[in-house]
Order: structure tokens, then sequence, then C-alpha cells
């Protein structure tokens, strides 16, 4: 009984969740945003203090809350039917398969802005999405196209680090090598020991991301072609968007093959 008494107060907070976003103007996913506000850090410049304060009010309302007993097999099953974490940018409903920011597959797929008329939804978008809870113009979208490829760079000591391991070395170990590499500059780690204010620590979070993000294509591809090519690597085409200079960094620029980039 304690269980579905739990259940049904996490169905309670998500139904005042639900409706305090409303209010907040957190569920606006419905809106399309003018072509003008082409920044997604500006975006959320404007979003997060209101979430801040909605969540600080939620822990101030429902802190003491009981959501259910924990047993052991729950434990040793893996936290299976344990609510450990508070999270809205994705749900896997049993019936209905997964939801981004309460949107399907098919619906992201025609609403999302695309590369060619009919296509498929452009990855930029689903972010712009996850982290916005809005549904981005397709200016927006090319916007963060651009962004995402001019922080793009690689250091060359991530190239080093992937080259000093055998060829041979599993594809994963190699471009989890380079991603571990990659951390040296992270914009989060400088403000953390500059004792930035934890209310503040988003901004450079949202730096490391969009740099993880961005650079995720050259190092994958380095690894692929450094196997299964002989090491020749290819550059970056400036007028693909993300997914497309993914597949094009690989060696792979048949039109259906960016398509097929761009679901996955």
């Amino acid at each position: 009984m304690a269980f579905f008494r739990g259940l049904t107060a996490v169905s309670r907070l998500r139904s005042r969740m639900a409706q305090e976003a409303t209010t907040l103007g957190g569920v606006r996913w419905l809106q399309m945003q003018s072509a003008s506000d082409l920044d997604l850090k500006s975006q959320l410049r404007e979003l997060i203090p209101e979430q801040q304060d909605r969540l600080k009010k939620l822990k101030s309302e429902h802190g003491k809350v009981q959501l259910g007993n924990i047993t052991v097999d729950m434990v040793l099953g893996g936290m299976r039917g344990i609510i450990g974490m508070l999270w809205e940018t994705s749900l896997v409903d049993p019936e209905e398969g997964i939801r981004f920011r309460g949107l399907s597959i098919p619906e992201c797929r025609k609403v999302l802005p695309t590369a060619v008329e009919g296509g498929e939804p452009l990855p930029e978008g689903l972010l712009w999405l996850l982290l916005t809870g809005k549904v981005p113009t397709k200016d927006q979208v090319d916007a963060l196209s651009k962004e995402l490829l001019a922080r793009s760079t690689v250091p060359a000591h991530v190239y080093k680090v992937i080259d000093a391991l055998p060829v041979t070395a599993h594809p994963m170990t190699q471009f989890t090598a380079g991603i571990m590499a990659l951390q040296v500059e992270s914009e989060f780690q400088k403000a953390y020991g500059n004792g930035l204010p934890k209310s503040k620590l988003w901004e450079p979070t949202y730096e490391d991301c969009l740099n993880l993000i961005a650079r995720l294509p050259p190092v994958a591809s380095y690894v692929y072609r450094r196997i299964f090519k002989d090491g020749k690597s290819i550059e970056a085409d400036d007028s693909l968007d993300y997914a497309a200079n993914l597949s094009h960094m690989l060696g792979f620029d048949d039109p259906r093959m960016l398509e097929l980039m761009r679901l996955h």
C-alpha cells in the first residue's frame, strides 16, 4: 500500500508541476519562436531562473512527501521501480514509447525543422527542444548548427592521446580516451574552482555541454578513419549541418546516408 501511495503522490506532483509549468510558461513547445531569438543560451538565461524558483517551491511545499518503500529486490534489480530522479526532458511510456518534452517520435518528425523538405528532423532541433521545451524555427536550428560548427575544433593533444593507443584498440576505447582528453578545457572546472555561485553554474555547464557535443563528430570520425581508412581523415564541410557533417567526415556523402544520420 505504501508503494501505491507513493505512486499517487508522484502523480499529484506531476499534475501540480504541469499546471505550474503552464502558468510559468514552462510548457511552451506549442509556440513557435520568432526568428530574431536565435541564441540558445539567451533563451536558457531567460528560462532557467523561473525553473530554479519552481523547483525551490516544489521542495519547500512537498520536500517531505514519501514516494514509496525500497526493497532489497528493487536494489538488486538495478533500482527497478525506485523513484530516484525528477526529469522532464523525456519520458518512456510502456505503451506509447519515448516522448521528448511531451512529443512522441512521430510528432517530433512532423514539427521539428528539417534539412530538406519532407526529410528527417535535424538533431539540433531536438537539442533545442530538450533544453528549452520549445519547438525551434528553422532559423534557430541553422544558427545552432553554425554555433556547433564554430565550437568543433578539437585541440591537438586529443588526437595525440588517441594516437598513443594501438590502432587495434577497441573503437570505443579510443573514442572514450579522446573525450576524456577534452576535459582539460572544461569551463565548469574553472568556474567551480573560482567559486562561482551554484545558481550560475549552469552557464559553464552549458559551455562544456555544447563544446562536447560539437567535438564528438570530429573525434568519432577520426577514430573510425584511423582504424578502417588508414588514418586518412576528412575535414568538416562548413555548409553541412551537424549530423550530415558526421556522415561526411566518416566518408559517406550519399544524400540518403545524410538523412539516415539525421534520423539516428
